[in-house]
C-alpha cells in the first residue's frame, strides 16, 4: 500500500513540477490569456463564438474604446486668459489653477477623458478645451466660461434640526389657514360665470414653475412633480372641461384644479425600415465607412417603392431580422424607438417613404404603412391650477446647509503658496489676505476657535481646516498631513479662486465624427494588412519559429487592445499611429533572437542549446534598444502637445507588451514544440553548413 501511495504521489507531482509539465501549463495559460484578451478586445466576435457553442455563463462585456476628439467628434473651445493683473512670474501657476478648475467642472459635466491645455502664444495665454463626444456647445461654454468662485464658510449655527412641538403646531395652524384660503378660491372659481384665468391672476401664490394662466399642459400619472394631481382627479365622473370640486393637496401646496381635456387615445404607427449601418454605430458588424453607407442608402432610396421595399430590405438591410420580415416593425407608440426615427415615422404620411434618417444604429429608410389610435392605460390630462402655498419645515428652520458663507472670498485673498514647516519639514499652505480680508479673517477665526472653516471652490469643499486661535494680520498657514503634490494642488486651487484670471472665448468648433470613423476604418485596414505582411515575412524567412512568432504577435495585439480598454487610454489618430508602429516593432526582438539561433546552429550546436543561447545573447540588445525607445516615449510625453502624448503612450505600452510577447510567449512556444522537431533543423530556416565542419 505504501509503495502504491508513493507511486501515485510521484505521478501526481509530475503533473506540476517537472520542467515539461511547467511548459504545458505555461502554454495553457497563454491560450487562456489569448481567448480572454481577444474576447475583451472584440466582444461582438467573442460573444458570437460563445453563442454558437451555447456558452451558459457570462459573456464578454461590450466596453467601448475611448476615442479622442479627432476620432469621436465633439467640441473644441479656445479661450484667451486675461493675466494683466497677475505678476509675470506667477502667470504660469495661475493658468495651472484655471486649468484645474475647468477640469473639475468638466468632470462634473460627465465628460470622459477631457483634454485641457494651456499654452503661451507670444504675450498671450491660451486655454484649449477639447470635449470628445459633447455636441452641445452652448452648454459646454456656459459650464467652462465662469470665473472660479472661492468662498470661506463657517459652520451653520442653525444646522438641520427636528421641529419642536410648538413649531409643528405653528405649521399646522398656518397650513390650516392656507387650506381655508384654497377652499375660498375653489368656491370663487366654481361660481357661475367665473373666469378661471381671472381668479388665477388674483389668487395664485406661485408654487413651482408659474406658467401662463396656470396652464400645466398634458400631465400623466407618472409625472414626478404633478402626478399627485392626476391621481386625485382620475376617478372623477365629470366630463371635461370642469373644475375639480375638491382642493387637491400636494407636498408643497393646496391646488384648485381645472381639467381642460382628457386624452386616453394615443397614436401608434406601423412602419418598415431598411437599415444601412457603418463602423462606429451600435451593433454594427459592417466595415463600411460613413461615406460608403451614405452613398448606398441614397442609391437604395432612388430604387425604393411601396411594392419592392420589403425585397430591398431583405437583400440590403443590415438589420438581421429584415431577412425574415422585410423590415416590418409592426405598430409602435411614442418612446418605443430612438427619437430621430420616431419623429420621422410619426410625421410622415401613410404610404410614404422617408429618409435617410440617422440614428445610433446607422441610416434608415422608413416606409410608413399605417397608423391608428389605441386606448392608453395612462391617459393624458390637460390641467390648469391655482396654488396656495403650504408652510414647510424649511420655512421654520431656515437653510439646512452645514456651512454658511461669511463674506470672505477670493477677491480678498491675495496669494496662496506652498511652504515647509521649519521644525518638521512638512509641507504647508500659506494664505495672505488684503486689508479687508485680514479684518474679516480675524473676526472669523475669533468666533470659530476650535471649529472648522470650510474653503469652497465652485461650491465644492477643497479644504476644511480647524481654527486653533484668532489670527490677525491677514496671514495664516494651513497645516495637515499633506504630501508635496497635495499642498501644491491646494495652493493652486486657492490661487485659481483668488487671482483675477478671467477667460474669454476666442474660438469654438464642433468637430464631426465622420472623418474619425473613416480614419478608424483606414487604420484598421492598415493594421490588418501590416500584421498579414509581417506574418508572411516571418514565416517565409524563419519557417517554424516564424509561425510561432506570428502566434505571439496575434496574442500581443489582443493583449495590447485589451490594455487600452482596461486602462481607459484615449485613442487619437496619432495614438493609432503609435499602435501600428509598435506592431512592426513587436517582431524586432524575435528577429534578433532567431538570427542568434541560426548562428548557434551554424556552429553545430543542438536546437535546445541554440535556443537557450539565442535568447540569452539577444537579450542585451533587445533590452537596450527598447529602453532607448521607452526613454524617447517619456521625453515625448513630457515635453510635447496632446497629440504627440497620445502617440507616446500607445507606443510605450506597445513596447512593454512586445517585450512580453517576444521574451516570454515566443520562447515558451519554442520550448513546447522543441521535442517534436529536434531532428528537423530545416524547420528552423535554412542553415548553411556548420562552421566547425
Amino acid at each position: 500500500m505504501a509503495s502504491r501511495f508513493s507511486s501515485a504521489s510521484k505521478g501526481f507531482s509530475s503533473l506540476f513540477h517537472t520542467p515539461r509539465a511547467r511548459i504545458w501549463w505555461a502554454v495553457a495559460a497563454l491560450a487562456v490569456l489569448f481567448v480572454l484578451s481577444a474576447g475583451y478586445a472584440a466582444p461582438q466576435q467573442g460573444n458570437w463564438v460563445l453563442d454558437n457553442i451555447a456558452w451558459p455563463w457570462k459573456k464578454f462585456p461590450d466596453t467601448p474604446y475611448r476615442l479622442g476628439l479627432d476620432l469621436k467628434g465633439g467640441t473644441r473651445l479656445v479661450y484667451e486668459a486675461d493675466v494683466s493683473k497677475v505678476p509675470g512670474n506667477e502667470q504660469s501657476s495661475a493658468l495651472d489653477g484655471v486649468r484645474d478648475v475647468i477640469e473639475r467642472r468638466v468632470n462634473a459635466f460627465g465628460v470622459a477623458e477631457p483634454l485641457i491645455q494651456t499654452a503661451k502664444v507670444g504675450d498671450h495665454w491660451r486655454v484649449i478645451v477639447e470635449l470628445a463626444g459633447i455636441q452641445d456647445i452652448n452648454q459646454a461654454i456656459k459650464l467652462i466660461g465662469e470665473t472660479p468662485l472661492l468662498e470661506f464658510k463657517e459652520q451653520n449655527p442653525n444646522p438641520a434640526t427636528e421641529l419642536t412641538e410648538q413649531q409643528k403646531k405653528e405649521i399646522e395652524q398656518k397650513n390650516a389657514e392656507a387650506k381655508k384660503r384654497a377652499d375660498e378660491i375653489l368656491k370663487e372659481a366654481l361660481k357661475p360665470g367665473a373666469d378661471f384665468t381671472t381668479v388665477f391672476e388674483a389668487k395664485n401664490e406661485g408654487i413651482g414653475v408659474v406658467t401662463a394662466k396656470g396652464d400645466l399642459g398634458l400631465v400623466k400619472e407618472d409625472n414626478p412633480q404633478l402626478g399627485d394631481l392626476v391621481k386625485a382627479i382620475k376617478s372623477s365622473p365629470q366630463k371635461p372641461p370642469y373644475i375639480f370640486p375638491r382642493v387637491v393637496e400636494t407636498a408643497d401646496a393646496y391646488n384648485v384644479v381645472r381639467v381642460e381635456s382628457v386624452n386616453n387615445k394615443v397614436k401608434e404607427v406601423r412602419a418598415s425600415h431598411l437599415l444601412v449601418c457603418f463602423e462606429g454605430k451600435q451593433r454594427c458588424e459592417s466595415k463600411s465607412t460613413r461615406a460608403e453607407a451614405d452613398k448606398k442608402i441614397e442609391e437604395l432610396k432612388s430604387k425604393a417603392t411601396k411594392d419592392n421595399f420589403a425585397d430591398l430590405a431583405k437583400e440590403n438591410s443590415t438589420d438581421p431580422t429584415a431577412k425574415t420580415n422585410g423590415g416590418d416593425l409592426d405598430f409602435f407608440g411614442v418612446g418605443a424607438m430612438t427619437k430621430p426615427f420616431e419623429d420621422a415615422a410619426f410625421e410622415a404620411s401613410v404610404g410614404s417613404i422617408v429618409g435617410p434618417v440617422e440614428t445610433d444604429f446607422g441610416f434608415h429608410l422608413i416606409y410608413k404603412t399605417g397608423e391608428r389610435l389605441v386606448t392608453s392605460k395612462t391617459p393624458e390630462y390637460h390641467l390648469y391650477r391655482i396654488t396656495t402655498r403650504k408652510t414647510l419645515k424649511e420655512d421654520i428652520l431656515g437653510p439646512q446647509d452645514d456651512f454658511q458663507y461669511t463674506g470672505l472670498g477670493g477677491k480678498q485673498l491675495e496669494k496662496a503658496a506652498v511652504e515647509f514647516d521649519p521644525n518638521t519639514g512638512e509641507p504647508t499652505v500659506s494664505i495672505q489676505f488684503d486689508d479687508e480680508g485680514g479684518k474679516l479673517f480675524s473676526e472669523l477665526t475669533k468666533r470659530n476657535i476650535g471649529k472648522p472653516i470650510a474653503i469652497f471652490l465652485d461650491g465644492s469643499p477643497i479644504s476644511v481646516p480647524r481654527v486653533q486661535s484668532q489670527i490677525d494680520g491677514g496671514r495664516a498657514v494651513i497645516t495637515g498631513s499633506f504630501t508635496v503634490p497635495e499642498a501644491k494642488l491646494l495652493a493652486q486651487r486657492l490661487n485659481a479662486g483668488a487671482l483675477p484670471v478671467p477667460i474669454n472665448l476666442l474660438n469654438q468648433q464642433i468637430v464631426g465624427a465622420s472623418l474619425g470613423a473613416e480614419s478608424i476604418a483606414k487604420s484598421l485596414k492598415a493594421g490588418i494588412y501590416g500584421v498579414i505582411a509581417i506574418i508572411l515575412f516571418m514565416i517565409l524567412l524563419y519557417r517554424l519559429p516564424g509561425v510561432l512568432a506570428s502566434g505571439a504577435l496575434l496574442l500581443y495585439t489582443a493583449v495590447l487592445l485589451s490594455v487600452f480598454k482596461i486602462a481607459g487610454i484615449t485613442l487619437t489618430f496619432a495614438g493609432i499611429a503609435g499602435v501600428l508602429l509598435s506592431i512592426g516593432m513587436a517582431v524586432d526582438a524575435n528577429i534578433l533572437i532567431f538570427e542568434r539561433m541560426k548562428e548557434e546552429l551554424r556552429w553545430g550546436k543542438p536546437l535546445t542549446e541554440a535556443l537557450r543561447e539565442g535568447f540569452g545573447r539577444a537579450w542585451t540588445s533587445i533590452r537596450d534598444s527598447n529602453a532607448s525607445s521607452l526613454i524617447t516615449c517619456v521625453i515625448l510625453y513630457t515635453f510635447s502637445s496632446s497629440n504627440i502624448k497620445g502617440f507616446a503612450i500607445t507606443l510605450a505600452l506597445g513596447i512593454i507588451v512586445s517585450l512580453f510577447s517576444a521574451i516570454t510567449v515566443t520562447r515558451t512556444l519554442l520550448k513546447w514544440i522543441l521535442p517534436w522537431v529536434q531532428r528537423h533543423h530545416w524547420m528552423f530556416a535554412r542553415v548553411n553548413k556548420p562552421i566547425n565542419q
